[in-house]
């Protein structure tokens, strides 16, 4: 016969056999004993937590990059007249104070969102950095397309019988896309109605569904455009640009600081025009008048007011004929002096530098024009076209400055990064050269 255990009855059990002992001093003694080793525990943990938690630590100073000194252009060359020489070629000498502001892009050239890194990072980011670093370069290891980049450009301007050749490139997420880049894309249609114009945007955003359907305006009116998602590998083949792009791929060159993008954009503006010739705008760029006599050519946005000779160039407008050899000069100073610790190094002043070295060669046809051809006002007075006027005095002054710009430039820089979050306001000059007819 199985006996069955009962839980209650040897709990009784238990209880009557332990009565004794819970009323002797020795059991009394083995509590208190308990309940002081238990406090000693108690305060011997909450003094070992008060110190981790309140010691420092002071990580190892980080080497700061050094900066270069920012831009700052000349007040007075806001106002230049037209008596300035249309090609001059002089050792520039630029005054830098703060450049530009470089937008962050979610929807860049390479696919993944740029992060901006700080020179005054701790040491202990730097892994982070690297991490970072190396998957942004990871996401530029396309697959090959072999060939395929050029071959849609070249069927493209052959089907639209292209005579003028336009690109430009967006390394911005599609919602960024604005009222200027219409303005933009509108003015080379509208400036060059006879021409034949063709546009190629160089764009991952916009050569998708979503970027047609934005782009969709001015091809439902006939207007021949096109965007394509970028082939680094084809594009930058058989120039000093394609071992450069892949050192950076396999993390010899490091990225800097700079926007990757950014820097991209400007090797990558270089080759397209290298590859194809043509005229390269950057997408806050006005066009005023026909370019159909323009040959290669690049303008100047700042003059040296005592010699009249440029002091600074700019890469935002460029205009080159296929193969041209200044471009070539132009791709080997990019691979060869790289910073992406300083802004302007690899765009603006690389073409100042190397077009300063070259003057002396008449080899080279390049045509300098003032910067009142595409660079009227300089970037610290760009809020001045935005404001309607206020009185007598600033409604003289804005029919004077647009009766400058209509009579001496071919194009308006908008200087996106300084201008982007002003409303244009009703009479305004950017209000009136938008709305003018043809």
């Amino acid at each position: 016969m199985i006996a069955y255990f009962r839980p209650s009855f040897f709990l009784l059990l238990l209880r009557r056999r332990l009565q004794p002992l819970k009323e002797s001093a020795y059991y009394h003694f083995l509590s208190s004993l308990t309940a002081s080793l238990l406090s000693l525990l108690l305060l011997f943990l909450l003094a070992f937590n008060g110190l981790y938690v309140f010691c420092t630590y002071s990580p190892s100073p980080e080497k700061t990059i050094p900066h270069s000194p920012p831009f700052s252009p000349d007040k007075r060359c806001s106002n230049l007249s037209s008596s300035v020489p249309a090609s001059t070629h002089v050792l520039f000498s630029i005054e830098e104070k703060h450049p530009p502001v470089i937008f962050k892009s979610n929807s860049s050239v390479f696919h993944n969102p740029h992060v901006k890194i700080r020179a005054d990072d701790s040491a202990e980011m730097a892994p982070k950095r690297v991490g970072k670093h190396k998957r942004r370069l990871r996401s530029l290891r396309l697959e090959s397309r072999e060939n395929e980049f050029s071959a849609r450009i070249e069927e493209f301007l052959v089907a639209n019988s292209c005579k003028l050749r336009f690109f430009m490139i967006w390394i911005s997420p599609l919602n960024s896309f604005s009222d200027r880049e219409f303005w933009a894309i509108q003015s080379i249609f509208k400036a060059h109605e006879n021409g034949n114009p063709c546009l190629i945007i160089v764009s991952n955003s916009l050569d998708s569904t979503k970027g047609k359907q934005i782009l969709s305006p001015f091809s439902e009116k006939g207007f021949p455009l096109i965007a394509i998602s970028p082939d680094f590998d084809s594009i930058f083949r058989n120039t000093e640009a394609e071992p450069w792009f892949n050192q950076l791929r396999q993390g010899i060159i490091k990225p800097g600081e700079i926007s990757l993008a950014q820097n991209l954009s400007n090797l990558l503006r270089l080759a397209l025009l290298y590859k194809f010739g043509g005229i390269y705008l950057d997408a806050d760029v006005i066009i005023l008048k026909n370019f159909t006599n323009l040959q290669n050519v690049i303008g100047a946005q700042t003059i040296d007011l005592k010699t009249g000779n440029w002091s600074r160039l700019n890469n935002a407008v460029m205009i080159f004929d296929k193969n041209h050899p200044l471009l070539l000069q132009f791709i080997q100073e990019f691979a060869t002096t790289f910073d992406g610790n300083k802004w302007g190094h690899n765009g603006p002043y690389l073409v100042s530098r190397v077009v300063s070295r070259l003057n002396q060669n008449p080899g080279f046809n390049l045509t300098v024009l003032p910067p009142s051809a595409f660079y009227p006002v300089v970037w610290s007075r760009i809020r001045a076209l935005f404001q309607s006027p206020k009185d007598a005095a600033h409604l003289k002054w804005v029919k004077a400055k647009l009766k400058h710009i209509e009579s001496h430039s071919l194009a308006l820089h908008l200087w996106n990064s300084h201008s982007r979050k002003l409303q244009v306001e009703k009479g305004s000059i950017v209000d009136i050269i938008v709305t003018m007819k043809p």
